[in-house]
């Protein structure tokens, strides 16, 4: 592709995903706070919900760590104790693992919300749309495995985390060519995943960042019911 095609890609499209999904994230929390959730349809097809989504999470929360690490490790931290070569072979068998149980997971999910007629009337068009997108991402990832294990002095890895690297760092210079000589399904794979980024704040996967971490500090109560003279009982008010 051209060189500013590249840099309009690799260089700018970064920043404005990136700035969409916080501010777009902010905005709906803070003017749409009962949209912030996943939308639950778990009265129905229990079974395969509950191990469709315990594998897709696994392994979606494993992928994640492992990129967020993995890119943003600069090479100097690590190669005193493990070379990037065995960085990179301990990064695909992880991640193998890893992709393969969310995309079973993930597998699950899609064949329950678009094969059950109950299910697929209460979906919208951005319930199934998502699902499609991560299942194109993880596809994406797993066929980089076989590019990534022809290439074993780790060259293609260093120069994404690289790029990572500096457009974290706002180090703009030259960060298009690092992703630019790589294959296909590379270029497609981050291109695909700075889209997810994109369109989050406008989909379910805003639950994400409802931990909810609140709950490890709260202090514990106990609801108790008290009875009137009427015979009639109720919660005491707080």
């Amino acid at each position: 592709m051209p060189g500013y095609i590249n840099t309009l890609l690799f260089t700018v499209y970064p920043y404005v995903a990136l700035a969409i999904m916080i501010i777009g994230s902010i905005l709906r929390y803070d003017r749409e706070p009962y949209s912030w959730r996943s939308g639950s349809s778990q009265l129905l097809r229990r079974k395969q919900l509950m191990w469709g989504s315990v594998l897709f999470h696994v392994g979606i929360l494993f992928l994640l760590l492992g990129h967020s690490v993995g890119l943003l490790t600069p090479h100097s931290v690590y190669e005193h104790f493990l070379s990037a070569e065995a960085k990179q072979l301990l990064a695909i068998i992880a991640g193998s693992i890893a992709g393969v149980i969310c995309f079973i997971g993930l597998c699950m999910l899609m064949h329950r919300r678009f094969f059950d007629p109950r299910i697929r009337v209460t979906s919208t068009f951005a319930d199934n749309a998502i699902l499609v997108i991560l299942w194109v991402q993880l596809m994406l990832g797993l066929i980089t495995v076989p590019y990534s294990l022809q290439h074993e002095d780790a060259g293609v890895m260093l120069a994404l985390s690289e790029w990572a690297q500096r457009i974290l760092t706002l180090q703009i210079d030259g960060t298009a060519s690092l992703v630019a000589a790589q294959a296909w399904p590379y270029q497609a794979h981050i291109l695909l995943g700075l889209t997810i980024f994109l369109i989050f704040p406008f989909s379910r996967l805003v639950h994400m960042l409802s931990v909810p971490v609140r709950y490890f500090w709260r202090p514990g109560y106990q609801v108790v019911r008290e009875r009137n003279r009427r015979g009639s009982s109720r919660l005491p008010a707080e």
